[in-house]
Parts: structure tokens; C-alpha cells; sequence
């Protein structure tokens, strides 16, 4: 994909949407336990769970769904019958289904859904993420709620900001054999409360 193709396709996305509607890593050593010498550790507070997406008479028919965060707002992304712009809702084998917004609150972020073919999880998800200006791709086996997934996480370029970003994304199998791709996204996809949104969705994802 030309190197341009990234900014076009995050700037037409957004007209889009408001016209149109492998293997584990040999060792992976667990997170360590925060230390504090006070007997009642400080909890991060749990994201709050406003809207679920995904299942019957939401706003998105997925082959999954899961729990949005307060202020997330989602929507059906169709693709566009012109040609030129239905290539720039697809990336690798993927084509775009679903975004959620950060509409009520003050950061700008994205989970956005993807849909590939039926095919290994890892290869759909590698691809993907190979399509777009990324480079330290590590693909990692974890849970999606309950379900098997594979988590990608890399550094993407951004052309909007000229500089590289930490990008996160996952994918499972589902029972008609396609691979949902969910990815987070947004300039502000490193701050605490997009990545929130996104492991809330990771956490209770589920297949419909």
C-alpha cells in the first residue's frame, strides 16, 4: 500500500462514516505485582461497562460482541460502492464492520471491528497489522473473554503526527470460520482510558 495510504484512510474513513450512515514469543514473563508498603493496595478503578455491541438489536451485527465504556459510542461502518473509497475501509484481508468512538469524553480514540475469511487467526492477524506502516510486531496467544485470541502489539507510524505510535489489536475465530479483528486506534490511543476501553472489550468478548 502506498505510504500515503494510511492518512487517506483515516480521513476518509471518517467521511465514510459520517456519509454512510506465527508463533507465541519463547517467554513472555508476567506483569509484575505493584509493591506498596500500605496493607490496602490502590485498586485502578474498573471501566464502566455502559453498552454492549455485537449481539441482537445493538448497533453493530457481529460475529462477536462486547462491552463498550461510558461515552463510547458505536456504528455500522457499510462500505462504500465507489470503488476508490471501498479499498480504504479494507486492510491485509480484513474490511472494516464496526467503530466505536470516544464521543463522550475527552480523548480520541477507536475500537474498531474487522472482519477476514475464514483462516488461521495468527496469519489473518499478522497480515493486518503488515498492511499498515508498523514495524516490532509481537503476536502473543491471551484470552478474549473467554475465547482463544491472539494479540498483536507493534509500533504504527503516524502520518498525521510524524511519529510512531504503540498500536494494540486482537483476533479471534468464530464458530462460520471468519476472523474478527478487533483494533484500537485514535491520537490518543496510548492514554490510559482509551487502552481501558479496549481491554474492556477484549475482557468480555464473547461469540454471537
Amino acid at each position: 500500500m502506498p505510504g500515503r495510504a494510511p492518512l487517506l484512510r483515516t480521513a476518509l474513513l471518517a467521511a465514510a462514516l459520517l456519509t454512510a450512515c506465527g508463533t507465541t514469543p519463547e517467554s513472555v514473563a508476567p506483569a509484575a505485582a505493584p509493591t506498596t508498603a500500605a496493607k490496602s493496595p490502590v485498586a485502578t478503578p474498573s471501566p464502566k461497562a455502559a453498552v454492549s455491541v455485537g449481539g441482537p438489536g445493538t448497533a453493530c451485527a457481529l460475529p462477536v460482541s462486547f462491552s463498550l465504556m461510558e461515552g463510547w459510542e458505536p456504528e455500522t461502518v457499510e462500505k462504500p460502492d465507489d470503488p476508490d473509497f471501498a479499498a480504504l475501509v479494507e486492510q491485509g484481508p480484513a474490511t472494516i464492520v464496526c467503530e466505536a468512538k470516544s464521543e463522550g469524553t475527552p480523548d480520541i480514540g477507536f475500537v474498531r471491528v474487522w472482519t477476514a475469511p475464514k483462516g488461521p487467526v495468527r496469519g489473518a492477524l499478522k497480515a493486518f497489522v503488515e498492511d499498515d506502516k508498523s514495524k516490532e510486531l509481537v503476536l502473543t496467544d491471551v484470552k478474549a473473554g473467554a475465547v482463544p485470541a491472539v494479540e498483536a502489539r507493534y509500533s504504527a507510524y503516524s502520518a498525521l503526527e510524524e511519529a510512531w505510535r504503540d498500536g494494540r489489536s486482537f483476533a479471534v475465530a468464530t464458530p462460520k470460520g471468519t476472523v474478527v479483528i478487533v483494533e484500537l486506534g485514535g491520537l490518543d490511543a496510548e492514554e490510559d482510558a482509551v487502552v481501558a476501553a479496549y481491554e474492556l472489550a477484549k475482557s468480555t468478548l464473547k461469540l454471537t
